[in-house]
């Protein structure tokens, strides 16, 4: 996720890679690899400049946060911006790690930011001010659009969203599958395939009909569209779809429960 969102914010042109410092804990070598990539500058943690960063990004493992945070509580200071990326992590975990008053926000991009076409979430903790948030909205939006939602909604938004696109390069599977077996070439079914999935989202973005109306304009009775969706609908497709964004919500709050329950912050 964190190369993804390299990628968009250099390809936005908005933030010269010069700005952008990058660390890990041990990685050096993916350091060297992002900084030949991008041209941000890779640095070993014990040599970055806290105090001449503006903002920093924590884009870590779950499991790892604690670490992190009480590896940086000393070199930060409390105005300094805190964004995490972190997955079931609350905005009112890194607020107990770090400063008191330290302005934090919560987002959720997904990988589609790596091409500038991210739907990221936002939700911003206490101390943070207008001008922050308004920077990072404008930061965010360089690798797509921006919604503003209560953190408590996050969850749901990871399992439409941050999940989301797999859901649909899972359909791509199926659909490339189908196109093979009758003959197409993977490429060519791939091509129309996306293409098909770029027109449906851009009507839907588009068009001021519900859901369910762009569906039926399509449907003519006992057409092909007809038996392809009784299909769906008897193969369980739907319901398939809606437990998929459900379980992967649930999973989110439950990371966040696990840690709650079993981490202490000091």
């Amino acid at each position: 996720m964190a190369e993804g969102m390299i990628s968009g914010i250099i390809q936005s042109k908005k933030l010269p890679a010069s700005q952008i410092y990058v660390t890990n804990h041990k990685n050096h070598r993916r350091l060297q690899e992002l900084q030949k990539k991008y041209g941000i500058q890779g640095i070993k943690k014990e040599e970055l400049d806290y105090q001449n960063i503006d903002c920093f990004i924590l884009a870590m493992k779950p499991k790892d946060a604690e670490n992190a945070l009480h590896s940086i509580k000393p070199h930060i200071q409390p105005h300094q911006l805190i964004l995490s990326v972190l997955a079931g992590i609350p905005i009112s975990f890194i607020e107990k790690a770090l400063h008191d008053k330290q302005p934090v926000i919560r987002m959720m991009p997904n990988t589609s930011s790596t091409i500038g076409a991210s739907a990221t979430a936002m939700s911003e903790g206490s101390a943070v001010s207008a001008d922050q948030s308004q920077t990072v909205k404008q930061l965010l939006q360089c690798m797509g659009e921006v919604y503003a939602i209560d953190e408590n909604k996050m969850d749901i938004f990871t399992g439409i969203a941050g999940s989301g696109p797999a859901f649909f390069y899972y359909l791509m599977e199926h659909i490339e599958k189908a196109g093979a077996e009758a003959g197409l070439s993977g490429k060519l079914t791939r091509e129309i395939g996306a293409q098909t999935l770029l027109g449906a989202a851009k009507m839907l973005l588009e068009s001021p009909e519900d859901t369910a109306v762009l569906k039926d304009n399509i449907t003519s009775p006992n057409g092909t569209t007809a038996a392809g969706l009784k299909a769906l609908e008897e193969s369980g497709g739907g319901e398939a779809i809606e437990q998929a964004i459900k379980h992967a919500a649930k999973r989110s709050k439950t990371i966040s429960r696990e840690l709650e329950r079993f981490v202490t912050v000091k």
